[in-house]
């Protein structure tokens, strides 16, 4: 069942959200939220969704970044974001730490802010320890733009949005992002004679 995703401004989006147990997680409302956020995020279409984003104060996040997304884009961005195709695969109660100072800033869109996108500072390498659907535990040493999809979600979990870690003068809307901005490097975008 495709959910309804919900949209800034709307509480859940900024509460931080609880962890499940084992049991809850084995269960089967926890088992069926997860591909129902599955089919919402397939038909978004997105490469992330959290819990909180379909109205459940859950520690919980969906995540696939689809060969097809990643061919759309232009070579060039494509390595430049290090982006490469990240299959479906489930995180409960994730622990994110950043790994080493390197940093990279790229547009960065959000299904709960939709129509609109924004250059946002995020680390290049992470590692996330939590449980899988099974309760299982996992530990995931990501760089590039899975980092990114991971920072992004896990934020959903703390109420976090990218509104709060965005340049603020890069904040536009998509349409205007590809009128404007898509051929254009973030350096360029965010010099001081482009935004300010």
């Amino acid at each position: 069942m495709v959910l309804k995703v919900r949209q800034v401004g709307e509480q859940v989006l900024r509460q931080r959200a609880r962890p499940l147990s084992a049991e809850e997680i084995r269960d089967r409302s926890t088992q069926e939220l997860i591909e129902s956020m599955r089919q919402t995020m397939h038909d978004a279409p997105g490469v992330g969704l959290a819990a909180p984003q379909v109205g459940y104060s859950l520690q919980l996040v969906v995540i696939e970044d689809q060969a097809e997304f990643i061919q759309k884009l232009p070579p060039e961005q494509a390595a430049e974001r290090e982006r490469s195709p990240v299959p479906f695969h489930v995180l409960i109660n994730p622990k994110l730490t950043l790994l080493g100072s390197q940093g990279a800033e790229f547009f960065e869109g959000c299904l709960s802010l939709a129509g609109f996108t924004a250059v946002v500072p995020r680390a290049k390498q992470v590692r996330v320890e939590g449980l899988n659907e099974n309760a299982e535990p996992v530990i995931i040493d990501a760089g590039g733009w899975y980092a990114r999809i991971l920072q992004h979600e896990i934020d959903h979990l703390q109420g976090v949005l990218y509104l709060d870690r965005m340049n603020s003068r890069s904040f536009c809307t998509q349409d205007n992002y590809a009128r404007y901005w898509k051929d254009q490097s973030v350096a360029e975008v965010t010099s001081p004679g482009k935004l300010g």
